[in-house]
């Protein structure tokens, strides 16, 4: 099952970062083969807040939906995603942040499998390269959205 770590500095705030994983709506606006987004429903827990979201990822021939419930934590700086529904066997993720001198450190998690085998051979050979895709993407919004590094 693919899987992949990464841990980031940033010049940025752990909370600007924070904000910005958190946004899963803007997704479609930079994210590679993020074609939509949309929030099912919202509900408050203690010390956070679970959304179910849905999203679109197109690949190539392939364009698949799937549901994943995000759990956000803004207090401890955390973000865990689970999977319910679409083209995935297993789908989890995990975001935290963490402010050191000169901004902050990300890091992230993911594992996944999809169900269909054509595509999980497809996704297994660009997989770690779509995974530092995926993490510039964030870097680039952040730098886009968050203004200058902190010094």
């Amino acid at each position: 099952m693919p899987n992949h770590s990464e841990t980031r500095r940033l010049p940025y705030t752990a909370r600007q970062m924070y904000d910005l994983v958190a946004d899963v709506e803007s997704y479609p606006q930079f994210l590679p083969w993020n074609s939509a987004a949309r929030i099912r429903s919202r509900r408050p827990i203690e010390g956070g807040e679970v959304l179910e979201a849905d999203l679109v990822i197109s690949f190539k021939v392939f364009r698949e939906r799937f549901g994943s419930r995000v759990t956000l934590w803004p207090e401890a700086l955390k973000i865990d995603t689970e999977y319910l529904d679409g083209p995935f066997r297993h789908l989890k993720s995990a975001w935290t942040f963490r402010d050191v001198p000169g901004g902050c450190e990300v890091e992230f998690h993911v594992d996944f499998e999809f169900r269909n085998l054509i595509l999980q051979r497809i996704i297994g050979v660009v997989f770690n390269e779509a995974m530092h895709r995926i993490v510039r993407a964030f870097e680039s919004r952040a730098a886009q959205l968050c203004g200058p590094r902190l010094p």
